[in-house]
């Protein structure tokens, strides 16, 4: 008998030939920067030179098919290249940022309805005109909107325009260290500038400019969060919780619940995502078989489906990950529809292909990064995990199957969440047995209680339903969470670490599944040079010694760090394991991999308000002081002022000869603007936290 053909799998789904070279072209113009013309010059080039192959009789593209497939891939790469830069709004002519000047009024458009923070009102705004002088110049871009709390803000809606004058501040990262890139972020975004606005700044003006379409979605969620909010009558817990699952409505959600999600592994559940257009999907296809004239066309249950995906998709807000679901799943329908059934690495890279050509920057989006990866996970290692055990119980094959699932999805997602949330759920397991199936049965209850609300009494009893499993799985979570091990958590981790993981993970996989040797000793040499680097990591950070001020807003942040130990010097809330300490601290010291915090370290010397850190003398002023005037200077190394003392930089520059003034976060904006204009008088050095980012010393051993 001979052995059946292993057709690889790049000829089975050739999306994934074409996923690659787009990839490339879209990393390189994000870092590299390549000029347009470049990327035009070679998509016109290489597309005439495909085109003229197609012109050579079959045997000759026959023998020249490598050079052909290099021809279409550098095509592709040109692709790429072009839907990065086209993407980028600053290289449109229109793009507001070409045009505006400090003092210059902008027409805004309100963008979304608002949502309300803790000391502010925040929307997406975006800009319809600036007016320079008595010149009004059309124009198009985003910019973020914190409006200060009054009884006016709630007023404002959708498609409201407003005319502000207040000067825009770029958006800047915090420069702590570890800290997320959220310039990046809004970048990718296409945001570049925010703004805070006092009533003073702003006026409303008449008429408005409103997209049906995006005002039929806000509609529909605003009456969908009202049934949630009408019908449930437990806890504020349970409704985040519910408006999350349902709708990825996410601002009722307490931070400790959602951490405690996180540290069980199944966030997943709260951030919609494939799992629940999967179910969604299920739903519809079941549904629309079962009505009368509607199950008696394809073509009609087919169009069905798609809408109601789609518009379930950009009700949740169209995140990446489920925009995937929803590209994947057209393509899944549109195959059957048609009697195809196309591999789904096909099906995978293909939805891929489409999303990145529509966006390039999803390919940095972590939503994204992992549903495909638990997606790809699932398909490649589910299969081979499930084989692991054979049981004849029913119930327990079936529990069995949705362990395999789970760790199929590990497989390929830890080393993507290590880097990113530097954790990983131990009890992942536990959890998601439970879970998952429960948050199933909670999603088509809440679907239950949109439809049926109108009905009082079942709105009633359906609401009460869904708030007792609501709060089950939260009780359920928060137990495991409290669990000791529950988390292995403060893992460091780097994109070569990263990398490394996945090639060990990649070779162990192909050597288990294909008996691959040679994939397994990659995987050996791979897990060598991790361990190697990990190694030389752990002697780097035994040898460091430096001094941090971190930039956090209106507080006072210092970290003297030895080694692996730390002395922290600052505000005590900051001490505290909240909002504040996880968000500007935690990152910094699990990049750095600082575990020990000691009062008492015995590098550190403080006499008041002086310190002596190694070869460094510096000197805090947080607090009004009278300085004597002396006949020699004291020399220090640095001086830290924090929390808006009443001081003359003339005075303190005659007493003490500093190498640099240090302004953090803790003092008022005007105050460092003052203090600034000081320093450039008297030609003295000085760093300023807000506009520069976290200032680091590297003093070294």
């Amino acid at each position: 008998m001979s052995k059946p053909l292993d057709i690889p799998i790049w000829k089975k789904a050739p999306f994934i030939r074409l996923l690659l070279p787009l990839v490339i072209g879209i990393l390189l113009q994000w870092y590299v920067k390549i000029p347009v013309v470049t990327g035009i010059l070679g998509a016109v080039c290489f597309s005439t030179a495909y085109s003229l192959f197609l012109l050579f009789p079959i045997a000759i593209q026959f023998k020249l098919q490598s050079l052909q497939a290099i021809i279409l891939n550098l095509l592709i790469v040109s692709v790429g290249l072009l839907v990065t830069w086209q993407k980028d709004v600053q290289h449109s002519n229109s793009w507001f940022g070409q045009y505006y000047q400090d003092n210059d009024y902008l027409l805004v458009r309100i963008n979304e309805p608002l949502i309300e923070k803790l000391k502010s009102y925040k929307a997406d705004g975006y800009v319809e005109a600036v007016v320079h002088g008595e010149q009004v110049i059309k124009s198009e871009g985003k910019v973020l909107l914190y409006f200060a709390k009054d009884s006016l803000q709630p007023a404002l809606k959708y498609g409201d325009k407003i005319l502000l004058n207040k000067n825009l501040q770029r958006i800047k990262n915090s420069g702590n260290p570890g800290a997320f890139n959220y310039q990046q972020y809004a970048a990718f975004q296409s945001t570049f500038h925010n703004v805070y606005l006092q009533p003073k700044d702003w006026v409303l003006l008449t008429g408005k400019n409103i997209n049906w379409f995006r005002q039929f979605l806000f509609t529909s969620r605003a009456a969908i969060l009202t049934v949630l909010q009408k019908n449930i009558p437990q806890g504020k817990d349970e409704l985040g919780i519910a408006e999350a699952l349902l709708i990825g409505y996410t601002n009722d959600l307490d931070k400790d619940l959602v951490q405690a999600y996180s540290n069980t592994g199944v966030v997943h559940i709260i951030a919609i995502s494939g799992m629940h257009l999967a179910l969604i999907y299920g739903l519809l296809v079941w549904v629309f078989a079962k009505i009368p004239f509607i199950n008696k066309s394809k073509i009609t249950q087919l169009v069905l489906i798609l809408v109601c995906l789609w518009l379930f998709a950009l009700l949740t807000g169209a995140a990446a990950s489920v925009l995937r679901s929803a590209v994947m799943f057209t393509f899944i329908a549109v195959g059957k529809n048609v009697s195809k059934q196309s591999s789904i690495y096909n099906s995978l890279a293909g939805s891929a292909f489409v999303m990145l050509c529509y966006n390039p920057y999803f390919l940095w989006d972590v939503g994204f990064q992992l549903s495909y990866l638990a997606v790809v996970g699932i398909i490649v290692f589910q299969k081979s995990i499930y084989n692991w055990f054979y049981i004849k119980n029913k119930l327990l094959n079936e529990i069995w199957k949705l362990m395999a699932i789970s760790l199929a999805a590990q497989v390929l997602t830890f080393p993507v969440c290590i880097y990113y949330f530097h954790q990983f759920p131990n009890l992942f397991l536990i959890t998601n047995i439970v879970a998952v199936p429960l948050s199933g049965i909670i999603l088509f209850a809440e679907i239950g209680l949109v439809a049926f609300s109108w009905i009082s009494f079942m709105g009633i009893y359906i609401g009460k339903i869904v708030g007792w499993m609501v709060l089950l799985m939260n009780i359920i979570v928060l137990r495991v969470s409290q669990v000791s091990f529950a988390v292995w958590d403060n893992i460091p981790s780097t994109v070569a670490t990263t990398w490394l993981l996945y090639a060990v993970v990649t070779g162990i996989g192909m050597w288990l599944i294909n008996k691959n040797k040679s994939a397994f000793r990659l995987a050996i040499i791979c897990l060598f040079a991790f361990v190697l680097l990990q190694a030389y990591a752990n002697w780097q950070i035994k040898k460091q010694q430096k001094i941090i001020v971190y930039n956090v807003p209106q507080h006072q942040a210092i970290d003297f760090i030895t080694g692996n130990n730390y002395h922290f010097l600052g505000d005590s809330i900051l001490l505290q394991d909240g909002v504040l300490q996880n968000f500007h601290l935690k990152p910094a010291r699990i990049a750095l991999q600082l575990n020990v915090r000691s009062d008492l370290m015995h590098t550190v010397f403080q006499q008041q308000q002086f310190y002596q850190f190694a070869n460094k003398k510096i000197l805090v002023i947080d607090k009004q002081i009278d300085f004597e005037p002396v006949q020699q200077k004291i020399a220090v190394d640095l001086i830290i002022i924090s929390k808006n003392p009443k001081l003359s930089i003339a005075q303190i520059a005659n007493v003490f000869n500093c190498d640099q003034y240090i302004f953090d976060a803790s003092n008022s904006l005007w105050k460092i603007e003052q203090w600034q204009k000081d320093c450039k008088a008297l030609h003295l050095n000085y760093y300023s936290i807000p506009a520069e980012g976290a200032y680091i010393c590297d003093i070294g051993m």
